[in-house]
């Protein structure tokens, strides 16, 4: 309904400043000023929720999933038979659909539903709900969800965002959601018809720190009102359920904020990269959330919560730096230039064996920070480790894969342009996600 009466004020707005009546009554600068200004920022757009969300029965203790049987304490890159078939099925989603999809989900912001749809009938939404709550999950496996991240990315990385966003809301309330929002948020992910959801960390400020945040929570009684503004929300249009980190009396907290509540308002401002993700900037004027609704009862870690979201941003980069690597070995090889392959000349062969490298090594720290979380060890530092690599290299990637193809790197007609504007939003990505 929202976007129905942006159009109408918009439609009603051009009819009137071509009405010869403004002129005669003095008032068309005020109307053209007016539309200009709406046209130019966009109107704010109401978030809204499709169901009611409800507390039907809920236990003493919430659901927790232990760590993969199969986990060791020695760091081992080798996969198990059940991920392997789960990244083939991926793989083929996202050579098939993803990037045939890529450049249309691109150009209108959005991944569409019909791709939404067939990311579902993977099952991958059940994966991140116990059994008990309707799911298929019986163990935590942040590998698991690293690999598929990868995976996805390696055909598209705005779609996959928006496919993965709902799974890192799920995956949180997995972690550290109480009984009661387990049972009034997380079993609505078992469904047949999950809802959109999203987690927003990242604010637009210089050198944004999550651990500093300005958007703030004041507790009022039973509740606590936020206030303060996101930036590069995914889905922040179209969620159902935000986790909004905010600045608590105690610190940083994150809260379960439903699409809807009053105050909560997407703005319109789409970003250079990643774009089918539809992110957003999401305004908190004096939203007020039950005091329920802070995530987790005393056993919440927010520095993990971050740190799972980082490398989840880390394996969607492998994804596309993999992309942008298969694609330049045989445009090289092929591309030729003063009668044999451009791929001769030591400069190009040197480049595009840095890829090779660098990406091995982005992988292999993001590798080793997922499988020490895996296994309940700290990770900050390996995700720490693993972020400052990859926002440089993956970049430098992007970069080099534009290089590598000249002008035809510059264009739409070639994935590598949307490559580069996808990976750097490395750099300054928080949130959105979490393994």
């Amino acid at each position: 309904m929202a976007k129905d009466a942006v159009g109408y004020a918009l439609t009603a707005l051009n009819r009137l400043a071509s009405s010869e009546v403004l002129d005669k009554i003095g008032m068309r600068k005020t109307v053209e000023r007016l539309a200009y200004t709406l046209t130019k920022s966009g109107f704010q757009v109401l978030t809204t929720t499709a169901r009611t969300f409800k507390s039907s029965n809920p236990g003493n203790k919430p659901e927790r999933l232990n760590a993969p049987g199969h986990t060791r304490d020695l760091f081992d890159l080798s996969i198990t038979d059940e991920q392997q078939m789960i990244r083939d099925s991926v793989q083929s989603f996202a050579r098939d659909v993803l990037r045939d999809k890529a450049e249309e989900a691109d150009a209108t912001q959005k991944t569409s539903d019909e791709v939404i749809a067939q990311a579902l009938e993977l099952g991958l939404n059940y994966f991140a709900v116990p059994e008990s709550l309707g799911g298929a999950a019986t163990e935590r496996s942040t590998v698991t969800s690293m690999l598929v991240a990868e995976d996805l990315a390696h055909g598209d990385m705005g779609q996959a965002v928006a496919i993965l966003a709902p799974m890192g809301v799920a995956n949180a309330l997995t972690q550290w959601g109480t009984a009661q929002q387990q049972d009034k948020y997380l079993s609505s992910f078992a469904e047949e018809s999950p809802p959109k959801a999203t987690i927003a960390v990242c604010e637009p400020y210089p050198l944004f720190d999550p651990m500093a945040l300005k958007t703030t929570a004041r507790k009022d009684g039973n509740s606590y009102v936020l206030n303060g503004e996101k930036s590069l929300v995914p889905l922040a249009a179209e969620a159902e359920i935000f986790l909004v980190a905010a600045q608590a009396d105690d610190g940083p907290a994150v809260f379960i904020v439903e699409g809807g509540s009053e105050g909560l308002v997407a703005g319109d401002d789409p970003s250079m990269g990643v774009r089918a993700s539809g992110q957003r900037p999401l305004k908190l004027d004096n939203v007020r959330v039950p005091v329920e609704n802070r995530l987790g009862n005393g056993d919440f870690d927010y520095r993990a919560f971050v740190d799972l979201g980082t490398l989840a941003w880390c394996a969607l980069a492998i994804g596309t730096c993999q992309s942008v690597l298969d694609y330049v070995v045989p445009y090289c090889n092929e591309r030729t230039a003063f009668g044999e392959p451009i791929s001769y000349r030591q400069a190009v062969a040197f480049m595009i064996a840095d890829i090779a490298i660098e990406l091995d090594s982005m992988r292999m720290l993001t590798y080793r920070a997922a499988s020490r979380a895996e296994q309940g060890k700290s990770f900050q530092r390996e995700a720490h480790l693993a972020r400052t690599l990859v926002k440089d290299k993956a970049m430098k990637i992007g970069t080099d894969g534009v290089q590598l193809l000249g002008g035809h790197g510059f264009t739409h007609e070639y994935p590598v342009e949307r490559w580069y504007r996808d990976l750097r939003a490395i750099g300054v990505a928080f949130g959105g996600l979490h393994l």
